[in-house]
């Protein structure tokens, strides 16, 4: 690719701005000839007049948030298009099999973007061992302090962590994982024991893992192998007083036998992630003391999205400067990932 290929962005246009503040977008347009200005929101846009020329040239797409389906007349419109790099994590909304088809390489952020749901995990894998939350909303109830003491149940010391799914999000927890006293086990069906000895940590089959881990954080994709991958069975497997973390998809999860084990009290749960997203204003889940959920915050928010817009600029570089890009996806697996 020659020097500064030219480049266009496709997202919601007010995420330009906080996706590459200044100092981004100015690293950014050293590497790409790129008009912040000029932004593909809605399908329609691809043919604006404005906009032909510029993406009749473009060797470059920056995706991120919002941008339309990239199908087949849009690749028409834009033949010199060689890369789209995405500033944020999944491109299965808009990347369309056309864009494999004409070889065309896609790059994705999600490797930014997972940081921050994986310290989102640590931290409430951490809170939820020590019931912060519960013993919160005791001493809200009854206002008054118990004073220290030992308190049966509670505590990090070898505290069992089952993680599901090998995924970006995955790994990175468990490697935040490694400096607590922690037992940490993993589940996935794409992971050999050799891959688990790599990551340090015994490979179980996803019963075992139920049935043996007190927090049990869920970082799988939405496909229809995982669909409910949790249901009525298998939250019955784990032990009394466990814990279920969701940051992957609400999706995975059968809310229905979910809200029956609250009720009975028998488990606690932290939901970054519901189906349907956002609940109904009436869901139990909103209401039951041993539900934490919070409105899928914990991805990349306020100013760590500019990391998205730094991993893209690297990418960006990379490209001008004639060197693969860092990220690039494989279809192959894009299947079986976000």
């Amino acid at each position: 690719m020659p020097e500064r290929p030219r480049a266009v962005f496709a997202m919601t246009a007010e995420n330009v701005p906080r996706v590459f503040p200044p100092e981004v977008l100015s690293r950014l347009r050293d590497a790409v000839d790129v008009d912040p200005a000029l932004v593909v929101e809605r399908a329609e846009d691809f043919t604006d007049p404005r906009v032909r020329p510029v993406l009749a040239g473009a060797e470059v797409l920056i995706t991120g948030w919002g941008c339309p389906r990239i199908d087949a007349a849009v690749l028409d419109a834009a033949p010199a298009l060689r890369a789209i790099l995405h500033a944020a994590g999944s491109v299965k909304g808009f990347v369309t099999p056309a864009v494999w088809e004409r070889g065309i390489t896609v790059s994705t952020a999600a490797d930014a973007n997972a940081l921050p749901v994986a310290e989102y995990t640590l931290a409430m894998i951490l809170l939820a061992g020590k019931d912060v939350l519960g013993r919160r909303d005791r001493l809200r109830a009854e206002r008054n302090h118990p004073g220290w003491g030992l308190v049966p149940g509670i505590g990090n010391h070898g505290r069992r962590v089952g993680v599901i799914g090998a995924s970006r999000i995955g790994r990175r927890v468990i490697e935040l994982l490694r400096p607590f006293d922690l037992r940490v086990s993993l589940t996935d069906p794409y992971v050999d024991e050799a891959g688990a000895a790599a990551l340090d940590v015994p490979l179980l089959p996803l019963d075992d893992l139920l049935r043996t881990s007190d927090i049990v954080t869920v970082h799988a994709p939405d496909t229809p192998e995982t669909h409910r991958l949790l249901g009525r069975r298998e939250l019955a497997l784990m032990p009394d007083g466990a814990v279920l973390i969701n940051t992957a998809r609400g999706a995975l999860v059968d809310h229905d036998a979910l809200t029956g084990e609250l009720r009975s009290g028998r488990l606690s749960a932290i939901l970054d992630v519901t189906d349907p997203e956002p609940l109904p204003a009436d869901s139990p889940l909103l209401d039951l003391p041993n539900a934490f959920v919070t409105p899928h915050l914990a991805g990349s928010q306020g100013n760590e999205v500019a990391r998205l817009g730094l991993a893209v600029t690297e990418e960006a570089e990379r490209l001008a400067a004639g060197a693969p890009p860092a990220h690039a996806l494989d279809r192959a697996v894009l299947e079986r990932t976000a």
